[in-house]
């Protein structure tokens, strides 16, 4: 064969997720050994995935994504042509997906915004409940990002950047006081354990994709604290904690601020995560974000339904939320 026929470039690599959160590497680390992926096709010929975590417990079997992880659900292969022929292509495969899954009595996945056809599921009797995130689709330049905060922000950002600094660091536990210290505020256990924290931490590290921020003042005090997430696709606010007395001095906006700058540098988007607390909801939505719904596909036995119940009544009593 003439070599100047044979390519030497090398194929392009095919991405069979839409997200950080739905990778092999962030699966193993936030639920190692127990996790599995069915999958519609191979190779570069892969058609569809959804990946899950499946566990029994002493009343009831589940099938729900791990603490830290935003997303799961399926992924499809892009296709053109048609939208009526790719809507009816991914309800096959919707279908042939979850014929697949093991018997459960209570389901419940984040789906990606990039799922936007929720009728198969609503045909195969699971409930998606609207969610909200907000993301920025372009980060464009520090100008353009300034430009899209509210006024309220960056009056937040000034006072802060003459108290405050910055502090990019690698002290996970500070981060865990931290957020801890958030939650007991709002008289809530931390919704995730350390260890798979640290386990998140060591995989993210290893592949420079994670970044931790403190704001710090004079006298040493740290009053808030961030840990964001990301690829090449997007950067995403997983977590965050303030200390409680030391609220008021703007160092979340600070820090919100910083890490866009930063994913400016390494990822086309950010996205805030989201949360139906108003207050929260008022906060993320201040710094330009567009609005966009994800979906939490859930279906729930008898036997689960009752369970929930009493689980938000016993919530209810406790005054949590």
């Amino acid at each position: 064969m003439d070599k100047d026929l044979v390519s030497t470039q090398t194929p392009p690599v095919t991405r069979f997720t839409h997200c950080i959160f739905q990778e092999d590497w962030w699966l193993e680390a936030v639920a190692p050994g127990a996790w599995q992926a069915i999958v519609i096709g191979s190779g570069h010929d892969t058609q569809a995935r959804l990946p899950f975590v499946h566990s029994r417990g002493a009343l009831l079997s589940t099938i729900r994504q791990p603490f830290l992880t935003q997303f799961m659900g399926p992924w499809y292969r892009p296709t053109s042509g048609k939208i009526s022929s790719s809507l009816g292509r991914e309800k096959e495969l919707a279908n042939e997906l979850f014929a697949q899954l093991p018997a459960c009595d209570f389901f419940s996945m984040n789906f990606h915004p990039s799922i936007t056809n929720w009728l198969p599921y609503y045909w195969m009797k699971y409930e998606p409940v609207p969610r909200v995130v907000y993301v920025l689709e372009e980060l464009g330049t520090e100008a353009m990002l300034w430009d899209g905060l509210q006024p309220n922000i960056r009056r937040e950002i000034k006072k802060a950047e003459k108290r405050l600094e910055v502090v990019r660091s690698d002290d996970l536990d500070l981060l865990v006081e931290l957020t801890r210290k958030t939650f007991d505020r709002q008289q809530m256990d931390l919704p995730y354990s350390p260890q798979t924290l640290h386990r998140v931490d060591a995989a993210c590290a290893a592949r420079k994709a994670r970044q931790i921020y403190f704001a710090r003042d004079e006298h040493q005090r740290i009053h808030a604290a961030m840990y964001t997430v990301f690829d090449d696709r997007c950067a995403y606010y997983l977590l965050g904690g303030a200390d409680p007395a030391l609220r008021n001095s703007g160092a979340s906006s600070l820090l919100v601020w910083n890490a866009l700058l930063d994913a400016a540098k390494t990822s086309a988007s950010f996205n805030f995560s989201g949360s139906i607390h108003e207050g929260i909801e008022r906060f993320l939505r201040a710094f330009g974000g567009q609005q966009k719904t994800y979906m939490n596909v859930r279906r729930a036995n008898f036997k689960a339904a009752i369970a929930l119940k009493l689980r938000d009544a016993v919530r209810t009593v406790r005054g949590v939320d």
